[in-house]
Protein backbone atom coordinates (compact mmCIF):
# COMPACT_ATOMS: atom_id res chain seq x y z
CA UNK A 1 0.00 0.00 0.00
CA UNK A 2 2.02 3.38 -0.95
CA UNK A 3 1.01 6.07 1.40
CA UNK A 4 0.56 9.70 0.72
CA UNK A 5 2.15 12.74 3.68
CA UNK A 6 1.75 16.01 4.33
CA UNK A 7 4.95 17.19 5.43
CA UNK A 8 4.86 19.35 8.77
CA UNK A 9 8.59 19.86 9.40
CA UNK A 10 11.50 17.78 7.71
CA UNK A 11 13.47 15.72 10.65
CA UNK A 12 15.26 12.67 11.00
CA UNK A 13 15.70 10.50 13.84
CA UNK A 14 19.26 11.49 15.15
CA UNK A 15 19.10 9.76 18.84
CA UNK A 16 21.00 6.32 19.73
CA UNK A 17 16.72 5.47 21.17
CA UNK A 18 14.34 2.96 19.99
CA UNK A 19 14.95 0.68 16.98
CA UNK A 20 13.74 -0.30 13.41
CA UNK A 21 11.13 -2.75 13.65
CA UNK A 22 13.27 -4.83 11.11
CA UNK A 23 16.29 -4.78 13.15
CA UNK A 24 14.73 -6.29 15.98
CA UNK A 25 16.01 -9.47 17.29
CA UNK A 26 14.27 -12.72 17.37
CA UNK A 27 13.02 -11.95 20.80
CA UNK A 28 11.82 -8.99 20.66
CA UNK A 29 9.95 -9.81 17.51
CA UNK A 30 8.33 -12.37 20.25
CA UNK A 31 8.04 -10.14 22.91
CA UNK A 32 5.66 -7.69 20.35
CA UNK A 33 4.94 -10.10 17.09
CA UNK A 34 2.56 -11.01 14.59
CA UNK A 35 1.68 -14.80 13.26
CA UNK A 36 -0.84 -15.36 11.04
CA UNK A 37 -2.15 -19.62 11.08
CA UNK A 38 -4.01 -21.20 8.58
CA UNK A 39 -6.69 -22.72 11.59
CA UNK A 40 -7.13 -26.78 10.60
CA UNK A 41 -10.67 -27.27 10.91
CA UNK A 42 -11.47 -29.11 14.89
CA UNK A 43 -9.24 -27.07 17.88
CA UNK A 44 -11.26 -23.92 19.17
CA UNK A 45 -9.28 -20.55 18.57
CA UNK A 46 -8.61 -20.73 22.34
CA UNK A 47 -6.89 -23.60 21.93
CA UNK A 48 -4.65 -22.49 19.51
CA UNK A 49 -3.53 -19.65 21.51
CA UNK A 50 -3.05 -22.02 24.48
CA UNK A 51 -0.55 -23.99 22.22
CA UNK A 52 1.12 -20.95 20.99
CA UNK A 53 1.82 -19.92 24.43
CA UNK A 54 3.05 -23.18 25.65
CA UNK A 55 4.73 -24.25 22.40
CA UNK A 56 6.48 -20.68 22.02
CA UNK A 57 7.13 -20.15 25.88
CA UNK A 58 5.40 -16.89 25.60
CA UNK A 59 3.46 -14.87 29.02
CA UNK A 60 0.37 -14.81 26.65
CA UNK A 61 -0.98 -14.31 22.98
CA UNK A 62 -4.61 -13.78 21.81
CA UNK A 63 -6.57 -14.55 18.52
CA UNK A 64 -8.13 -11.30 16.20
CA UNK A 65 -11.44 -12.75 14.85
CA UNK A 66 -12.70 -16.16 16.60
CA UNK A 67 -13.41 -18.92 14.22
CA UNK A 68 -15.63 -21.59 15.07
CA UNK A 69 -14.24 -25.10 15.57
CA UNK A 70 -15.36 -26.58 12.16
CA UNK A 71 -14.52 -23.64 10.45
CA UNK A 72 -10.52 -23.15 8.92
CA UNK A 73 -8.36 -20.58 7.59
CA UNK A 74 -6.34 -17.42 8.34
CA UNK A 75 -6.25 -16.39 11.73
CA UNK A 76 -4.41 -13.53 13.39
CA UNK A 77 -2.34 -14.45 17.00
CA UNK A 78 -0.94 -11.02 18.82
CA UNK A 79 2.43 -12.35 20.23
CA UNK A 80 2.93 -11.11 24.21
CA UNK A 81 2.69 -7.11 24.06
CA UNK A 82 1.25 -7.04 20.90
CA UNK A 83 -2.32 -8.46 22.34
CA UNK A 84 -2.59 -4.13 23.16
CA UNK A 85 -3.25 -4.59 19.12
CA UNK A 86 -6.75 -6.14 19.51
CA UNK A 87 -9.21 -3.69 19.07
CA UNK A 88 -7.92 -2.87 15.35
CA UNK A 89 -7.35 -6.83 14.92
CA UNK A 90 -11.12 -7.54 15.90
CA UNK A 91 -12.39 -4.20 13.92
CA UNK A 92 -10.75 -5.63 10.59
CA UNK A 93 -12.80 -6.80 7.49
CA UNK A 94 -13.32 -10.16 7.12
CA UNK A 95 -13.57 -12.59 3.59
CA UNK A 96 -15.11 -15.91 3.31
CA UNK A 97 -15.71 -18.81 1.47
CA UNK A 98 -18.58 -20.65 1.98
CA UNK A 99 -20.50 -23.58 0.92
CA UNK A 100 -24.34 -23.16 0.90
CA UNK A 101 -26.61 -26.03 0.60
CA UNK A 102 -30.21 -25.45 -0.80
CA UNK A 103 -33.01 -27.11 0.56
CA UNK A 104 -34.43 -26.98 -2.36
CA UNK A 105 -34.07 -26.66 -6.42
CA UNK A 106 -33.20 -23.03 -7.49
CA UNK A 107 -32.27 -21.24 -10.46
CA UNK A 108 -29.23 -18.96 -10.56
CA UNK A 109 -31.81 -16.06 -11.21
CA UNK A 110 -33.42 -16.04 -7.94
CA UNK A 111 -30.35 -16.85 -6.52
CA UNK A 112 -28.85 -13.29 -7.59
CA UNK A 113 -31.48 -11.97 -6.39
CA UNK A 114 -31.98 -12.79 -3.32
CA UNK A 115 -27.95 -12.62 -2.94
CA UNK A 116 -28.25 -8.50 -3.92
CA UNK A 117 -30.85 -8.28 -0.91
CA UNK A 118 -27.91 -9.24 1.46
CA UNK A 119 -25.22 -6.74 0.25
CA UNK A 120 -24.67 -3.37 1.62
CA UNK A 121 -25.56 -2.67 6.06
CA UNK A 122 -28.16 -5.90 7.11
CA UNK A 123 -29.37 -6.68 10.67
CA UNK A 124 -28.82 -9.88 12.48
CA UNK A 125 -29.43 -11.70 15.68
CA UNK A 126 -26.15 -13.50 16.79
CA UNK A 127 -27.16 -17.11 17.00
CA UNK A 128 -27.91 -18.96 20.76
CA UNK A 129 -24.51 -20.35 21.08
CA UNK A 130 -22.43 -17.21 20.29
CA UNK A 131 -20.66 -15.24 23.01
CA UNK A 132 -22.27 -11.67 23.05
CA UNK A 133 -25.69 -10.74 23.85
CA UNK A 134 -28.95 -11.72 21.21
CA UNK A 135 -29.08 -8.49 20.36
CA UNK A 136 -30.42 -7.10 17.20
CA UNK A 137 -27.07 -5.38 15.18
CA UNK A 138 -26.02 -3.89 12.30
CA UNK A 139 -23.34 -5.04 9.94
CA UNK A 140 -22.27 -3.98 6.43
CA UNK A 141 -21.80 -6.91 3.77
CA UNK A 142 -19.72 -5.73 0.85
CA UNK A 143 -19.84 -8.32 -1.76
CA UNK A 144 -21.38 -11.78 -1.91
CA UNK A 145 -20.28 -13.51 -5.22
CA UNK A 146 -21.41 -17.13 -6.58
CA UNK A 147 -18.07 -18.93 -7.53
CA UNK A 148 -19.54 -22.08 -8.39
CA UNK A 149 -23.29 -24.00 -8.56
CA UNK A 150 -23.94 -27.29 -8.65
CA UNK A 151 -27.59 -28.53 -7.73
CA UNK A 152 -28.14 -27.40 -4.41
CA UNK A 153 -24.58 -26.79 -3.68
CA UNK A 154 -23.17 -23.03 -3.97
CA UNK A 155 -19.76 -22.14 -3.33
CA UNK A 156 -19.63 -18.19 -2.33
CA UNK A 157 -17.32 -15.64 -1.46
CA UNK A 158 -18.22 -13.30 0.86
CA UNK A 159 -16.50 -10.15 2.39
CA UNK A 160 -18.17 -8.44 5.18
CA UNK A 161 -17.24 -6.37 8.73
CA UNK A 162 -15.93 -7.84 11.30
CA UNK A 163 -18.67 -9.51 13.12
CA UNK A 164 -20.69 -10.66 10.77
CA UNK A 165 -22.29 -14.58 11.23
CA UNK A 166 -21.70 -16.15 8.14
CA UNK A 167 -24.42 -18.99 9.20
CA UNK A 168 -26.96 -16.82 10.14
CA UNK A 169 -26.44 -15.14 6.97
CA UNK A 170 -27.11 -18.05 4.73
CA UNK A 171 -29.78 -18.96 7.26
CA UNK A 172 -31.42 -15.70 6.74
CA UNK A 173 -31.11 -16.03 2.56
CA UNK A 174 -32.33 -19.29 2.56
CA UNK A 175 -35.72 -17.97 3.77
CA UNK A 176 -36.04 -16.58 0.87
CA UNK A 177 -35.01 -19.54 -0.98
CA UNK A 178 -37.25 -22.53 0.37
CA UNK A 179 -34.45 -22.88 3.47
CA UNK A 180 -30.03 -23.01 2.96
CA UNK A 181 -27.70 -24.01 5.75
CA UNK A 182 -23.80 -23.72 5.60
CA UNK A 183 -22.09 -26.67 5.42
CA UNK A 184 -18.37 -25.21 5.28
CA UNK A 185 -16.79 -22.31 5.91
CA UNK A 186 -13.34 -21.08 5.38
CA UNK A 187 -11.91 -17.87 6.27
CA UNK A 188 -9.42 -16.48 3.08
CA UNK A 189 -8.68 -12.82 4.65
CA UNK A 190 -8.66 -11.09 8.20
CA UNK A 191 -8.12 -7.22 7.77
CA UNK A 192 -4.82 -7.26 5.38
CA UNK A 193 -3.40 -10.51 6.30
CA UNK A 194 -4.62 -13.47 3.41
CA UNK A 195 -4.15 -16.76 2.73
CA UNK A 196 -0.83 -16.27 1.48
CA UNK A 197 0.46 -14.88 5.01
CA UNK A 198 -0.61 -17.79 6.60
CA UNK A 199 1.27 -20.85 7.89
CA UNK A 200 0.41 -24.31 9.53
CA UNK A 201 0.47 -24.27 12.92
CA UNK A 202 3.66 -26.72 12.90
CA UNK A 203 5.35 -24.70 10.72
CA UNK A 204 5.41 -21.89 13.24
CA UNK A 205 6.38 -24.38 15.74
CA UNK A 206 9.41 -26.10 14.14
CA UNK A 207 10.71 -22.50 12.66
CA UNK A 208 10.64 -21.48 16.49
CA UNK A 209 12.63 -25.04 17.58
CA UNK A 210 15.15 -25.00 15.02
CA UNK A 211 16.13 -21.22 16.05
CA UNK A 212 16.34 -22.67 19.77
CA UNK A 213 18.56 -25.46 18.37
CA UNK A 214 20.42 -23.73 15.45
CA UNK A 215 20.29 -20.13 16.07
CA UNK A 216 19.25 -19.97 12.53
CA UNK A 217 16.43 -17.17 12.13
CA UNK A 218 15.36 -17.34 8.62
CA UNK A 219 12.46 -19.49 9.22
CA UNK A 220 10.73 -17.63 11.88
CA UNK A 221 11.64 -14.34 10.56
CA UNK A 222 9.46 -15.34 7.52
CA UNK A 223 6.49 -16.27 9.75
CA UNK A 224 6.72 -13.92 12.98
CA UNK A 225 5.85 -9.87 11.74
CA UNK A 226 7.15 -6.73 13.95
CA UNK A 227 3.58 -5.50 15.79
CA UNK A 228 3.84 -2.63 13.41
CA UNK A 229 2.31 -4.41 10.41
CA UNK A 230 -0.94 -3.52 12.23
CA UNK A 231 -0.79 -0.15 10.70
CA UNK A 232 -1.33 -1.32 7.73
CA UNK A 233 -4.77 -1.13 8.47
CA UNK A 234 -5.11 2.22 9.15
CA UNK A 235 -3.58 6.05 8.40
CA UNK A 236 -0.67 7.08 10.80
CA UNK A 237 1.10 9.93 11.81
CA UNK A 238 4.92 10.10 12.54
CA UNK A 239 5.73 12.42 15.49
CA UNK A 240 9.27 13.80 16.62
CA UNK A 241 11.23 11.96 19.09
CA UNK A 242 11.10 14.67 21.73
CA UNK A 243 7.41 13.78 21.92
CA UNK A 244 6.96 10.27 22.45
CA UNK A 245 7.88 9.55 25.94
CA UNK A 246 5.19 12.73 26.89
CA UNK A 247 2.82 10.01 24.45
CA UNK A 248 3.80 7.05 26.16
CA UNK A 249 3.03 9.11 29.36
CA UNK A 250 -0.67 9.72 28.52
CA UNK A 251 -0.25 13.20 26.96
CA UNK A 252 -2.56 14.07 24.00
CA UNK A 253 -0.99 14.37 20.32
CA UNK A 254 -0.30 17.95 19.68
CA UNK A 255 0.10 19.40 16.25
CA UNK A 256 3.56 21.18 17.20
CA UNK A 257 4.83 17.17 17.60
CA UNK A 258 4.05 16.27 14.39
CA UNK A 259 6.61 15.72 11.64
CA UNK A 260 4.39 14.50 8.98
CA UNK A 261 0.66 13.23 8.61
CA UNK A 262 -0.98 10.34 5.81
CA UNK A 263 -3.03 12.28 3.70
CA UNK A 264 -7.04 11.36 4.31
CA UNK A 265 -7.14 11.34 8.02
CA UNK A 266 -10.61 12.68 9.15
CA UNK A 267 -12.37 13.78 12.39
CA UNK A 268 -12.90 10.25 14.60
CA UNK A 269 -10.33 7.96 12.34
CA UNK A 270 -8.63 5.54 14.50
CA UNK A 271 -4.44 5.92 13.47
CA UNK A 272 -1.43 5.12 14.58
CA UNK A 273 1.05 7.10 15.93
CA UNK A 274 4.85 6.31 14.94
CA UNK A 275 8.11 7.34 15.63
CA UNK A 276 10.44 9.03 12.90
CA UNK A 277 11.97 4.95 13.24
CA UNK A 278 8.67 3.47 12.42
CA UNK A 279 8.20 2.11 16.24
CA UNK A 280 4.39 2.05 16.63
CA UNK A 281 3.97 4.53 20.13
CA UNK A 282 -0.04 4.55 19.85
CA UNK A 283 -3.75 4.02 19.04
CA UNK A 284 -5.19 7.31 18.77
CA UNK A 285 -8.76 8.96 17.66
CA UNK A 286 -7.96 11.78 15.24
CA UNK A 287 -9.66 15.00 16.39
CA UNK A 288 -8.93 16.67 12.99
CA UNK A 289 -8.33 16.06 9.12
CA UNK A 290 -5.05 16.03 8.20
CA UNK A 291 -4.92 19.61 6.48
CA UNK A 292 -5.86 20.44 10.12
CA UNK A 293 -2.96 18.54 11.65
CA UNK A 294 -0.33 21.17 9.76
CA UNK A 295 -1.75 24.59 10.91
CA UNK A 296 -0.91 25.86 14.43
CA UNK A 297 -1.01 24.34 17.62
CA UNK A 298 -4.22 22.55 17.84
CA UNK A 299 -4.49 18.90 19.32
CA UNK A 300 -4.36 16.77 16.78
CA UNK A 301 -5.32 13.63 18.33
CA UNK A 302 -6.14 11.86 21.29
CA UNK A 303 -4.28 8.69 22.63
CA UNK A 304 -6.76 5.32 22.84
CA UNK A 305 -3.83 2.97 23.94
CA UNK A 306 -0.20 3.26 24.59
CA UNK A 307 1.80 0.54 22.75
CA UNK A 308 5.45 1.58 23.54
CA UNK A 309 6.63 0.90 27.42
CA UNK A 310 7.57 3.94 28.94
CA UNK A 311 11.58 5.12 28.66
CA UNK A 312 11.97 4.03 25.51
CA UNK A 313 13.34 7.15 24.48
CA UNK A 314 14.00 10.06 27.42
CA UNK A 315 11.96 12.85 28.72
CA UNK A 316 12.74 16.28 26.73
CA UNK A 317 10.03 18.36 28.55
CA UNK A 318 11.16 20.44 31.78
CA UNK A 319 9.11 20.36 34.90
CA UNK A 320 8.94 23.29 36.89
CA UNK A 321 11.00 23.13 40.10
CA UNK A 322 9.98 23.87 43.24
CA UNK A 323 10.64 26.89 44.78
Amino acid sequence: MKREFLIREYEASLTDFGKYPGARSIEELLRFGLAVIDKPPGPTCQQIDAWIKKLLELKKCSHGGTLDPRVSGVLVIALNDAVKLMPLLLKSDKEYIALMHLHKEVDEEKLQNVIKKFIGEIEQVPPKKSAVARKARKRKVYEIKIIEKEGRDVILRISCEAGTYIRKLIADMGKYLGGAHMQELRRIRSGIFTEDHAVLLQDLVDAYKWWKETGEEKYLREIIYPGEKICDFTKVIVIKDTAVEAICSGAPLSSAGIIMVEKGIKENDIVCILTLKGELVALAKALISSEEMLRGKKLAAKIERVIMPRGTYPRFWKTKSKS
